[in-house]
């Protein structure tokens, strides 16, 4: 009878063997089917994990959205409002960066 998943434990011998400490022996048996269950969440997570890219795209629109905006209130603050754009756009890719390779690492390091 084979068990998937499971920890099988063989019993220890009785006291009159020539050993006097015996360990119990363990082995894990994995199946077809829990390999495919942990590829299936690899893949689940992964995905769930790119999904934070689509928010750094939503991110850099709104930054460059609002640039807009506040250069057409506004167009004598056009450097200040090109920089604090730039820096606002380097933190919403970084963050989509991040998603990505935390993505790669769930598919590819585990």
């Amino acid at each position: 009878m084979q068990t998937t998943g499971a920890l099988l434990i063989s019993p220890a011998l009785p006291s009159c063997s020539s050993s006097p400490l015996q360990v119990a022996r363990r082995e894990f048996q994995t199946s077809v089917v829990s390999r495919d269950i942990d590829t299936a969440a690899k893949f689940i997570g992964a995905g769930a994990a790119t999904v934070g890219v689509a928010g750094s795209g939503a991110g850099i629109g709104t930054v460059f959205g609002s640039l807009i905006i506040g250069y057409a209130r506004n167009p004598s603050l056009k450097q200040q409002l090109f920089s604090y754009a730039i820096l606002g756009f380097a933190l919403s890719e970084a963050m989509g960066l991040f998603c990505l390779m935390v993505a790669f690492l769930i598919l590819f390091a585990m």
